[in-house]
Formats: C-alpha cells, sequence, structure tokens
C-alpha cells in the first residue's frame, strides 16, 4: 500500500455518536480517500467509541487521557508528511485533503479552515466570522490544523501540560515560526457546550481564559478557571 499523502488524527474520548458521524462524512468529502490515514487515538473511552472506529476500519491507538498527549501520539503513530488535527465534532469542507495538500505544495506549511457552527445564533454566527481573521487570536482547535510533520516535531509538538487551551497554545508558536494559512473554506464544528452551557456564558469564559493567557498565566491557572466555569 502507498505511503499515505495526509494523516487525519482525531483525539477522541466518549465520542461513539460524534465519531460516527465523522467518519461517515470523511467517507464522501476526502478527494484521496485511497490516500488518506485517519488515526483516532482515544483516552480511555467508556462507551462504543473504539467499536465505531474499528467499524470504519480506521487506525486506532490507545493513549492516556488529555487532548495534547492524545494528539503527540497520533502524530507518532502517523505515516503521512502531513498532519490534520480534526475534533470528533468538527466536519471538514468537501475536498479538504487535495485544499490542503495543494496549500502544502505552494509553500504553507501550516493553517487551518475557516469556521461556522452548526447553528443560526446570530452571537455565535459573529465569533465563527472572526475565524478569518490570520492572527493568533483568532484560532483555535475547532477550526482544525494542518502542519507538515516536519515542522511540527520542530516547533516541539503540543504542550503536554495544557489540559485545555493546548491547540491555541501551539498555534501560537507555529505563528512565530511559520506562515499560517487560513483557507477560505468552511469546517462545520459542534455547538454542543453553547447548547449545554449557554451560549454567553460559554462564550465569556473562554474570552476570560483567553486574557488570562495573554497575561502570561500558565496551564493550570488556566485549567483550573475552566473546571470552576465551564465543567
Amino acid at each position: 500500500m502507498a505511503k499515505p499523502l495526509l494523516s487525519i488524527v482525531i483525539p477522541v474520548l466518549n465520542e461513539e455518536s460524534a465519531l460516527a458521524i465523522l467518519l461517515k462524512q470523511l467517507q464522501h468529502v476526502g478527494h484521496y480517500p485511497e490516500r488518506t490515514e485517519i488515526v483516532v487515538v482515544d483516552g480511555g473511552s467508556m462507551d462504543d467509541t473504539i467499536s465505531v472506529a474499528k467499524k470504519f476500519g480506521v487506525k486506532v491507538v490507545k493513549s492516556k487521557k488529555g487532548r495534547a498527549v492524545q494528539m503527540n501520539v497520533g502524530a507518532k503513530h502517523a505515516q503521512a508528511d502531513i498532519l490534520y488535527f480534526l475534533h470528533a465534532d468538527t466536519l471538514p469542507p468537501q475536498d479538504f485533503d487535495a485544499l490542503i495538500l495543494k496549500t502544502v505544495e505552494a509553500g504553507n506549511k501550516t493553517g487551518c479552515f475557516r469556521m461556522q457552527f452548526d447553528t443560526q445564533n446570530l452571537f455565535l454566527r459573529f465569533f465563527a466570522w472572526l475565524s478569518r481573521i490570520n492572527h493568533s487570536l483568532c484560532r483555535g482547535g475547532d477550526q482544525s490544523l494542518f502542519v507538515t510533520k516536519k515542522v511540527f516535531f520542530e516547533n516541539g509538538c503540543f504542550n503536554e501540560s495544557y489540559l485545555i487551551y493546548e491547540d491555541s497554545e501551539f498555534i501560537r508558536r507555529l505563528y512565530r515560526t511559520t506562515n499560517f494559512k487560513i483557507l477560505p473554506e468552511k469546517v462545520i464544528t459542534s455547538a454542543r457546550k453553547y447548547r449545554q452551557k449557554g451560549w454567553l456564558k460559554v462564550q465569556y469564559h473562554f474570552a476570560v481564559i483567553h486574557f488570562k493567557n495573554y497575561l502570561g498565566q500558565g496551564p493550570d491557572s488556566l485549567y483550573r478557571y475552566y473546571s470552576d466555569n465551564l465543567l
């Protein structure tokens, strides 16, 4: 079997429903499905997440719990030279793999797509609109992330001290060393946390976390705030 062109790394923990939807979507929207590797990294699911992954015939890797840890483990198991980190509740656009490959071939070794939520809430639509702005403050893991494996490891991988905010922290480092590219196509990400906790409450506390990080507070402080207010 030929070496894959792209490795999709999906960290999961009790995501049986979302993962089934995502893996089905990936079968239909990819341009090169036969040259795309899917690596599902499980952090100890107690539901049928692993069974769902195996049903779709994708690679399953077990890991310690923690999205940063899981994504680093997935990157080490990935065979392709380009990594695509994707949350289980985020659906990529049509021909996402071809778009990523074309962008990397043009010299952009890191980047993401724009984002929209699966809701018509005007407040969330506005914050999703901000994802078109090419600034690290407008980045987050829900937009997905592509990066060449070489650049990923040269930049130290995800910081496993971060139990939240690991995507944003790593992307901020990428902004300092690479030409980060925003693709105009959109991923569709779930607004489930906003539905569960309340859109105003969630967005407010995420804004506080962003501000705390901007002021230099570390991963322990950010997680304490998150666990006190959003868990």
